[in-house]
């Protein structure tokens, strides 16, 4: 079995935040192994009626890969 690393973490949660954000942008802030599992810490842009906003998202990451749980708030 694969150990998941740093990196294979943050790529899983960009690529998961792309899709479900619809957005190219995503600045991640940090990414730390806490419990056994992967937490990406970041921002993402989104449009809230038409105005700009900047959200804050938690995505934390087993170690087989899958995302156990998501948190999004405005910033």
């Amino acid at each position: 079995m694969k150990i998941l690393m740093r990196e294979d973490a943050q790529k899983i949660a960009v690529e998961f935040l792309k899709k479900r954000k619809k957005t190219e942008r995503i600045d991640i802030s940090s990414v730390e192994q806490r419990d056994g599992y992967w937490v990406v810490r970041g921002t993402c842009p989104i449009d809230l009626e038409g105005h700009p906003w900047a959200e804050r998202f938690e995505v934390v990451i087993d170690t087989k890969g899958k995302i156990k749980s998501t948190d999004f708030s405005l910033l």
